[in-house]
C-alpha cells in the first residue's frame, strides 16, 4: 500500500525535532501543529520507496524561514496571518475576557477573544483592523479546565484554562454562565477534532501495511532515523499525549497517581523515561533503573505504549547489537513484556520487530531475548505490582523463580514459577506433588503471617504476592512474623471418607487444631483439654518427665484462660489504700491524690490479673498433662483420627467462621457480635462460643447474595433478607461461591475420582450481587478439587 506524501514531510520535520538538533540549538517553537489523520496532504502521494527524511537547513541563529522551505512542504504549514480579524472566518464564540499575564506587576489583561473551528485567538480590540496578539491552535490533544469555586474565592473571577502544545491560556470573567459557555464551546471544538497522529504512529502503520515487502520495510527504516537507535536525547514523545499536567487531563481521573511522586505531564515523563533508558547502557546495576521505569508505567498507564515504542526504537539499527550495553534494552523489554501488555497496534508492531530481529541476528542473545519476549507476551495479563529486584534479576537472565509454598504439618515445597504463574497453577502443582489429585475437597493458596491469613484468588499472579512480601519485609526487616504462602484446605466437602494414611488427614488435623486455638471450634472445656492432650501426644509421643512441654497457648484457647483469670481477679478483695494526712487538705492535693490513687489501683488490678493468669494457666496445664499420661502408646496416625473424632462432635465441623459486627433480618431480629459459619451445605449464624446455630440457611433456599455497601453483606431467600455487617466481605463471597459452585457438579458418591479445577473468584468489588440459579440437589457430597 503506498506511503503518504504527508508522512514524508511530517517525518522530515519531526524526525529533526524528536531525534535532537544536529547543530546543537535548543528546541524552539515549531511553525505548525501535528495534523490529524483525516486531513489530506496537499502534496503528491509517493510510493513506499520514495519516502525520505531530509532536515531543513538551519541558520546558526535559529530555525529556517518559511521562504527557505520547499513549496510542497510550505503548503502543509499552518501560517497564521498577523493582521486584522478575518470577517470570513467561521467564528464560534467571541467576546471580552481577561487573560492571566506572567512576569509583570499586572496580573490580568483584557482582550477580545475569538474562537473558531481551528484556534482560539485574541486581539487588541473588537474592531475590524485590530491586531492579533496570539493564537492557540486547537487539536484533539488540547485540554480545557472548567471554572471552579476555589479560583473564584481567590480572584473574584471565574476562570477557565486551555492547554495547547506549547502554551496555555488562563482566562477570567466575572460571570459564571459566561465562563461555562466558553468552556463548553472550546471543549466542543476540541472534541470535534480527529485524533492527532505522530510521525512514529504513521510509520508504524506504513510498516504494517508493507510488512510483506521486505525491501519496502528496509527502505522505511533506512530513511527514517526516528525508528532507529540514537544516542541523542529525545525532545518529545513518540506518541501523542494530552496537553497539560496530569491533574488537568482525563488521565488523572482514569489512572490517579500520588502527587507526592512528582509526575508532571505525560509528554515530559516520556522524555524522562527515554533519558533513563539511555542511562541503562552505562549503569553498573540496571535493576533500580528498570524497576523505576516499570513503576512509572504502572502509575501512568498511557505511558506503556510509549515505552514499548522507545525500546523498539533503541533495539533497531543498533551499531553494536550484541554488546552488554545494548542488551540492557532487551533486558528492560523482557521485564516490560512480563508486566504489561501494549495496545493492539503496538503489540503487532512489537511482534513484527521481534521476528525481524530474529531473522537478522540468528543464534545471538538478541535472538534469545526475542523468543523469550514473544512467549511472555502470549501469557502476560497485567500485574498489580512491579517486579521485585529479585524477580528483575531473574527476568534479565531469562530464568524461572523458585517459590516456597508451606503446607500443614510444617512441610514446604519449592516450586519453579514464572512471572505469569497464577495461584490456580500453583495449587495444581501442589496437589500433584502431594498426591491429592483424587481429593473431593477444594484446596487453595493462602497468604498470611502469625496473626493474619486470607485466601488468594485463583487468577492472582503469584509473583505479585511475592513482591508484596518483599516490600513488607523491607519495611519491617526485624519482624518475627514474616508473610508466607500456604497451601491448605479451602472447602471441607468430604471429611469422612479421607483415607487414614493420606496426607489429607494431616491437613484436616492441623487446620482443626488451628480452629481450636483461634476459638473457632465450640466445645466443652473437657473436650478442649482432651484435644490439648492429644496434641501433646502427637508432638512429643508418650509422656516423660524429660520431654520439654509445649506452651499452653499452643495447646488450648487462650481466651478461656484469660476470661477465667479476669473474673477471678475482679472478685478478689482489694486491700484498702490509706491516704496520708498531708494529702487531706487543699484542692490541688486532693486532685493529685485522686490521680495517684486511680493509677495505683489500676496497677494493683493489673498485677492481680497477671497473678491469676499464671495460676489458671498452671492449673490448666496440669490437667492437660494428666490427660496426656493416659494416652500412652497411641501412634501419631491414631492420635489424628482421635482428635478429629472429638472435633467432629461439633455439628458445624468444617465451617469457616467469620466475625459479624451486627445482624438484622427482615423479621426484625437484631443481634451483635456473632459468627457467620460458611459450610458445605448451608450458611449458619452462631453466638460466639456456642455450638448450636441461631439460624441456618441452606444454599438451595438462597436466591441471591452479595454486597450492599462497603461493609454490609446481604443474603436473600424467597421471602426473607438477612443483612450482616462485617469486614470479611470478600472472603465470605468467595467461599460461598466456591461451595455453591461445587454443589452443582455431577456427583460420584462411590468413587474418589480426579475432580475438576476450581478457581477462586475475583475481589468482591467486582461481584456486587450473585444470583443463585435453582437446581436440584442430591444427597451426599459433590466433587471438588
Amino acid at each position: 500500500m503506498p506511503l503518504r506524501g504527508f508522512c514524508s514531510f511530517i517525518c522530515c520535520r519531526h524526525g529533526f525535532t524528536l531525534l535532537g538538533w544536529d547543530y546543537g540549538e535548543k528546541e524552539e517553537e515549531e511553525s505548525f501543529e501535528l495534523r490529524s489523520k483525516l486531513e489530506k496532504p496537499a502534496c503528491n502521494v509517493r510510493g513506499p520507496l520514495d519516502i525520505s527524511l531530509t532536515q531543513p537547513v538551519r541558520n546558526a541563529n535559529g530555525p529556517s524561514s518559511l521562504s527557505e522551505i520547499p513549496e510542497e512542504m510550505r503548503s502543509l504549514i499552518i501560517e497564521k496571518s498577523k493582521g486584522a480579524i478575518e470577517e470570513d472566518a467561521e467564528i464560534v464564540v467571541k467576546g471580552w475576557l481577561y487573560r492571566e499575564v506572567h512576569g509583570g506587576w499586572i496580573k490580568m489583561r483584557r482582550h477580545w477573544f475569538v474562537l473558531t473551528q481551528d484556534s482560539l485567538d485574541f486581539y487588541t480590540s473588537n474592531e475590524k483592523n485590530a491586531r492579533r496578539l496570539g493564537s492557540l491552535v486547537l487539536t484533539s490533544l488540547c485540554s480545557v479546565i472548567w471554572p471552579d469555586k476555589q479560583s473564584y474565592k481567590e480572584t473574584g473571577n471565574w476562570s477557565i484554562t486551555v492547554y495547547g502544545r506549547k502554551h496555555s491560556y488562563r482566562l477570567y470573567t466575572k460571570h459564571f454562565n459566561e465562563a461555562v459557555h466558553w468552556a463548553c464551546a472550546i471543549q466542543k471544538v476540541v472534541d470535534s477534532k480527529a485524533p492527532v497522529e505522530t510521525p512514529t504512529q504513521l510509520l508504524i502503520r506504513d510498516i504494517q501495511e508493507n510488512k510483506c515487502n521486505a525491501e519496502a520495510v528496509e527502505h522505511i527504516y533506512n530513511h527514517n532515523p526516528i525508528l532507529k537507535h540514537t544516542e541523542r536525547p529525545l525532545y518529545s514523545s513518540l506518541l501523542p499525549f494530552p496537553y497539560g499536567s496530569l491533574e488537568h487531563t482525563d488521565v488523572f481521573f482514569l489512572f490517579p497517581v500520588h502527587s507526592a511522586k512528582g509526575y508532571t505531564t505525560l509528554r515530559d515523563e516520556a522524555v524522562k523515561i527515554f533519558n533513563s533508558l539511555q542511562q541503562l547502557e552505562s549503569a553498573q546495576d540496571p535493576v533500580p533503573l528498570i524497576q523505576g521505569v516499570l513503576q512509572t508505567c504502572l502509575d501512568l498507564r498511557p505511558l506503556r505504549d510509549e515505552v514499548y515504542c522507545q525500546l523498539v526504537k533503541q533495539t533497531s539499527g543498533t551499531p553494536s547489537p550484541d554488546t552488554p550495553a545494548q542488551l540492557r534494552y532487551w533486558q528492560l523489554l523482557s521485564c516490560m513484556s512480563c508486566t504489561f501488555l501494549p495496545s493492539l497496534s503496538v503489540l503487532k508492531y512489537l511482534h513484527f520487530h521481534l521476528k525481524r530481529v530474529q531473522s537478522q541476528y540468528p543464534d545471538t542473545e538478541m535472538d534469545n531475548y526475542s523468543a523469550f519476549i514473544s512467549e511472555a507476551l502470549g501469557k502476560t495479563k497485567g500485574r498489580e505490582c512491579v517486579p521485585s529486584w529479585e524477580e528483575i534479576r531473574i527476568l534479565i537472565n531469562r530464568q524461572e523463580m523458585i517459590c516456597s509454598v508451606h503446607y500443614p504439618g510444617q512441610g514446604c515445597c519449592k516450586l519453579p514459577i514464572s512471572s505469569h504463574t497464577t495461584a490456580d497453577e500453583v495449587v495444581k502443582k501442589m496437589k500433584e506433588r502431594l498426591g491429592l489429585q483424587l481429593s473431593r475437597n477444594i484446596f487453595a493458596l493462602f497468604e498470611g503471617n502469625t496473626y493474619k491469613e486470607q485466601a488468594v484468588g485463583g487468577s492472582t499472579i503469584v509473583a505479585d504476592i511475592l513482591t508484596r512480601f518483599e516490600n513488607l519485609a523491607a519495611r519491617e526487616p526485624e519482624s518475627e512474623h514474616q508473610w508466607k504462602l500456604c497451601f491448605k484446605l479451602y472447602c471441607f466437602l468430604d471429611t469422612d471418607s479421607v483415607p487414614k494414611d493420606s496426607i489429607e488427614v494431616t491437613f484436616l488435623f492441623e487446620q482443626s487444631h488451628a480452629m481450636v486455638i483461634q476459638g473457632h471450634l465450640p466445645a466443652s472445656e473437657e473436650d478442649l483439654q482432651l484435644l490439648a492432650a492429644l496434641r501433646l501426644q502427637y508432638l512429643n509421643g508418650d509422656f516423660s518427665t524429660h520431654t520439654p512441654s509445649s506452651r499452653l497457648e499452643e495447646l488450648f484457647p487462650s481466651h478461656i484462660i484469660e476470661a477465667r483469670a479476669l473474673a477471678s481477679a475482679r472478685t478478689a478483695p482489694a486491700k484498702p489504700v490509706r491516704c496520708p494526712a498531708s494529702f487531706l487538705t487543699g484542692a490541688l492535693h486532693v486532685g493529685l491524690w485522686s490521680h495517684t490513687t486511680v493509677h495505683k489501683l489500676k496497677a494493683e488490678e493489673c498485677l492481680r490479673f497477671q497473678c491469676r493468669l499464671k495460676e489458671e494457666g498452671a492449673a490448666m496445664m496440669a490437667s492437660i498433662v494428666e490427660r496426656w499420661k493416659t494416652l500412652q502408646g497411641l501412634a501419631r496416625e491414631d492420635v489424628m483420627v482421635a482428635y478429629l473424632s472429638v472435633a467432629k462432635r461439633w455439628p458445624g465441623f468444617g465451617s469457616t467462621l467469620y466475625e459479624i459486627d451486627f445482624y438484622i433480618s427482615s423479621t426484625g431480629s437484631f443481634l451483635q457480635r456473632l459468627w457467620l459459619g460458611v459450610a458445605a451445605t448451608s450458611v449458619s449464624l452462631y453466638r460466639q462460643g456456642e455450638p448450636e446455630p441461631l439460624e441456618s440457611i441452606r444454599y438451595e433456599l438462597i436466591s441471591s447474595y452479595g454486597v450492599s455497601d462497603s461493609t454490609t453483606f446481604k443474603i436473600t431467600t424467597g421471602d426473607q433478607e438477612f443483612i450482616f455487617e462485617t469486614s470479611k466481605l470478600n472472603e465470605i463471597t468467595q467461599l460461598m461461591t466456591a461451595y455453591i459452585t461445587s454443589t452443582r457438579r455431577p456427583q460420584r458418591p462411590s468413587l474418589r475420582t480426579e475432580s475438576e479445577s476450581f478457581s477462586l473468584g475475583p475481589p468482591v468489588q467486582e461481584l456486587p450481587s450473585h444470583p443463585v440459579l435453582k437446581h436440584s440437589h442430591t444427597h451426599g457430597h459433590s466433587n471438588g478439587t
